[in-house]
């Protein structure tokens, strides 16, 4: 019996000479998971195309992204080290990868330029509503309006971004504290919280998310758990982590009745507007997709 995890459940795939192709630029390249999920969709949904880990040294960056252009590609993804340098790269910017400075998204366009996109922070938004979190742009209500950000890297500045484009009132607290105070310089209204003091801040907050590597599985401090003694009943945590699952910062919010939300979804969501421009579906992110991701990370 087939299911939704499944890959024999699913069409094969169809790859003739009229294939659209993608793929995802990194050096290395192997941990993606976008493969996998973006080569689902394509079955799912019965488009002829593929979408392959293309592993670039930095050094033959530009050359691969005008390589594969000039092959026919749609566009790729870019992950660790390029998005920087796509960022410069690029053609024609977006609002969010202009704001943050590097870009995650490029489509080659047919009148041959290259767009850039950065999704990560608009991903991260879709997946907090998706998880039934209300932003005050939606409701405007007074409790949803105030957000502390752990980190203040690339990921930081586009989840930042977004939360501040969605109405958030953006506080930022980072370990080097002349990053947190860059970052919010950068972002109107922005404030920042020392790192030694941030979890005794909690309760002013209705939203905690966890922007960097911390408590990730093979990361600095895989065991990174805070003190969240000083959080609303209401907070709600995030973490962009997603391996583990359930990082420690989760379990530990769970273990005191907090709403959570994990990284899973942004990976997912902040997939789809690549998907749509390269293939020209709009693909869905629910529990069938969910399901399939969380089998190939096992599989």
């Amino acid at each position: 019996m087939t299911t939704a995890t499944d890959p024999q459940a699913l069409p094969a795939q169809r790859i003739t000479g009229k294939a659209r192709l993608a793929g995802v630029l990194g050096w290395p390249v192997g941990h993606s998971r976008s493969p996998l999920l973006h080569n689902y969709w394509l079955r799912r949904y019965g488009v002829d195309g593929a979408y392959v880990p293309l592993p670039v040294h930095p050094e033959g960056f530009e050359a691969a992204v005008r390589g594969l252009q000039a092959a026919g590609f749609r566009g790729a993804n870019v992950t660790i080290p390029h998005k920087e340098a796509a960022f410069r790269l690029a053609d024609v910017l977006d609002d969010s990868a202009r704001a943050t400075g590097s870009v995650n998204t490029l489509v080659f366009q047919d009148d041959g330029t290259i767009r850039g996109l950065s999704t990560d922070g608009d991903g991260f938004v879709a997946s907090l509503r998706a998880a039934g979190v209300e932003l005050p742009d939606a409701s405007g209500a007074p409790d949803t309006q105030r957000v502390l950000l752990l980190g203040a890297g690339g990921a930081a500045r586009s989840v930042a971004v977004s939360l501040a484009a969605a109405g958030m009132q953006v506080c930022i607290t980072n370990r080097t504290r002349a990053r947190a105070d860059e970052l919010a310089a950068s972002l109107p209204g922005a404030s920042v919280c020392p790192w030694d003091e941030w979890e005794a801040t909690l309760g002013d907050y209705a939203v905690l998310v966890n922007t960097t590597s911390l408590g990730m599985e093979g990361g600095p401090e895989p065991g990174f758990c805070p003190v969240l003694d000083q959080a609303s009943a209401k907070l709600v945590v995030a973490d962009i982590v997603y391996v583990p699952q359930v990082t420690p910062l989760l379990a530990e919010a769970q273990r005191r009745g907090l709403r959570t939300v994990g990284g899973l979804g942004m990976l997912l969501h902040q997939a789809r507007f690549g998907f749509h421009a390269w293939f020209g579906v709009e693909p869905q992110v629910d529990a069938q997709t969910e399901a399939y991701v969380l089998a190939g990370f096992s599989g």
